[in-house]
Order: structure tokens, then C-alpha cells, then sequence
């Protein structure tokens, strides 16, 4: 009788504990992945930060809104749902094209000190797109620059529609922290002639590892087994896993150059991660900046000087001046 009480409460501690881990798992998922629109910062509220954040770009920015400069257009992807970006032509017409990729919760307004350094520093074109889920696009979660990789080769084809003359752009990619961690997934892709190179600013190296250790940091828990049963949920619910979500194994295939960038401060997304993702590029030119004494995304606003200076080198050797 003893035995078959002690079978039984064994039994009833184990249904707990499983329905427990599947019921944080449910709640991790949303908490990381879910995003409803009236969640989103406004565009005003970017535009704003960005001003304060860099205010070297603040009469910049206020002149091309005030002159109807910067424009939307608004397209369908192929994973069935509508997309928006911002586009800004060059001050004298070129074929050199940047499209620039926001970062986890941001939208295409919180690039604009980019925008500023493509735009009007080095005389780009450029591109802002807001991935799924952020700013003026449809969805409801948060892709983590997984499966937006996809309509980031999208937007690079409508750029190349948009700003081509008799001929075809030259592209860079540049992406900060999700944004850069996108790029570098869609860098292990085969992607159209008119992308020449990749700049990934403070990007991580994998879904599973910066989830894991926002798990740590955050809820002081392992990955096991929560992590396990979370990314299964991923899968299950919108299509892909953690594990699969591997930016360090997408830049193992990658052949076109790339500029890597990282805050020797940054614990959001942990500065080692900057040594693995540059290690793993073996093919194709590469180059790396660590920004000294800058935090998560800050490289640019701490050291706007030699930022600049660097992606410009680099893009020196990569697109026709």
C-alpha cells in the first residue's frame, strides 16, 4: 500500500513539475517573442531618442522631414503579410545603396543616426525597413532576425528597384544588434550580385545562446530544461527553433565581405560573442572594430568619429567610389 501511495505521489510530482515547465515555457515565449502592435514605440518616439542619442543628426533629420525627403512605401512579401520601410535618395544620384536593419522592439525610426552616417556623411542611398512584426508592418511576434532574413533580401531587391538607373545598385547591409544579427543570417545565404558586403554591429551568434543567457542574467535559471521546451513551443507555434537560429553557422557559409562591430561593453549581447562570429568567417575579406568602453548599441553615439572612419574603409574596398 506504502509502495503503490509513494508510486502515485511520484507520478502526481512529475504531471506538476512537466505542466509547471510547460506553462513557463508558454510564458518565456510570449515574453521574448510576442510583440502586439500597441506595444510598439511610436516613430516620434525614435526619432526623438535619436536626436538626443546622436544630436549631430538633429538638424539633419528635421530637414528631411521638413522637406519631404524621407518617403514610405509599403510592400507584400512573400510570407504573406504587409511591410513598410523608409527610403532617402542620395544629395547627388549614385548607385550606392545602404539598407539598414533595426534591432529587437525598434522600428525603422531608431535607425536614422545611421541613416545620417550613409546618407549624409558618406552620400548613400538608403533603405529602412521595418521587419516583421515592428513599426508599420503586420505581424504579431518577433522573428529574431530569423526568418527575417528573408524579407531583408526582399527589401534589398525593392532597393535595388527603387534606386537603379540604367543599372544595378551596389548594396551594403548594415544591422545593429537583432538588425545585425538578421544580416549575418541572410550573409550564409546565396543573395543577388548587387550585395556587395555585410556591417553587423553587436549582433549575436545564436538565438539559443542569447536567449540562454538573458535566462541566466534575468530569472537566474539554467537553459535546461526550460530552453528545451521553449524552442519546441517556437517551433510548433511560428515554424522555427532556437537551435536552428544559428548566425555563427550562417556566417561559416558566408563569401562576401564583412565588418564586424562590438562594444568591449556590451553585456546584452556578451562582447566574446564578437571573437566567435569573427573566427568562424574564413571566406571572403573581413575586418573588426571594437568600439572601447561602449555598452549594448552605443558604438556609433560613443565614437561617432572613428565609426565612421571604419565603415568607411571598409566600404572603400568593396564599392566603386
Amino acid at each position: 500500500m506504502r509502495r503503490k501511495s509513494r508510486f502515485l505521489l511520484a507520478i502526481i510530482v512529475t504531471i506538476t513539475l512537466v505542466a509547471a515547465i510547460i506553462g513557463t515555457a508558454f510564458y518565456m515565449l510570449d515574453y521574448s517573442l510576442g510583440y502586439a502592435k500597441e506595444e510598439r514605440k511610436t516613430a516620434d518616439y525614435w526619432k526623438k531618442r535619436m536626436k538626443d542619442e546622436c544630436p549631430w543628426t538633429a538638424e539633419w533629420q528635421d530637414s528631411i522631414y521638413r522637406h519631404a525627403c524621407i518617403k514610405d512605401t509599403f510592400v507584400n512579401m512573400p510570407s504573406q503579410y504587409k511591410a513598410h520601410a523608409l527610403y532617402l535618395l542620395a544629395p547627388k544620384a549614385t548607385r550606392k545603396t545602404a539598407v539598414i536593419v533595426h534591432g529587437y522592439k525598434v522600428r525603422a525610426e531608431g535607425m536614422l543616426h545611421i541613416a545620417y552616417l550613409y546618407n549624409h556623411e558618406l552620400g548613400y542611398n538608403v533603405l529602412l525597413p521595418d521587419l516583421y512584426g515592428h513599426g508599420e508592418s503586420e505581424g504579431d511576434h518577433i522573428q529574431m532576425g530569423w526568418n527575417d532574413r528573408w524579407d531583408v533580401m526582399k527589401w534589398a531587391e525593392v532597393a535595388d528597384e527603387i534606386f537603379a538607373d540604367d543599372t544595378t545598385t551596389q548594396q551594403v547591409l548594415h544591422g545593429i544588434s537583432m538588425g545585425a544579427a538578421t544580416i549575418m543570417a541572410l550573409s550564409g545565404e546565396m543573395t543577388p550580385a548587387y550585395i556587395l558586403g555585410f556591417v553587423e554591429d553587436c549582433g549575436f551568434s545564436s538565438v539559443w545562446e542569447e536567449f540562454s543567457g538573458q535566462l541566466q542574467e534575468q530569472f537566474g535559471l539554467p537553459s535546461f530544461p526550460l530552453m528545451n521546451v521553449t524552442s519546441l513551443l517556437c517551433n510548433l507555434r511560428y515554424g522555427w527553433s532556437f537551435t536552428e537560429a544559428n548566425q555563427q553557422k550562417q556566417v561559416e557559409q558566408s563569401t562576401k565581405p564583412m565588418l564586424f562591430i562590438h562594444g568591449d561593453k556590451d553585456t546584452f549581447v556578451p562582447y566574446p560573442m564578437l571573437a566567435r562570429l569573427y573566427q568562424a568567417k574564413t571566406t571572403g575579406n573581413k575586418d573588426i572594430y571594437v568600439a572601447e568602453g561602449s555598452e549594448h548599441a552605443k558604438a556609433y553615439a560613443n565614437h561617432r568619429t572613428e565609426y565612421t572612419r571604419r565603415v568607411k574603409e571598409f566600404l572603400n574596398d568593396i564599392i566603386d567610389q
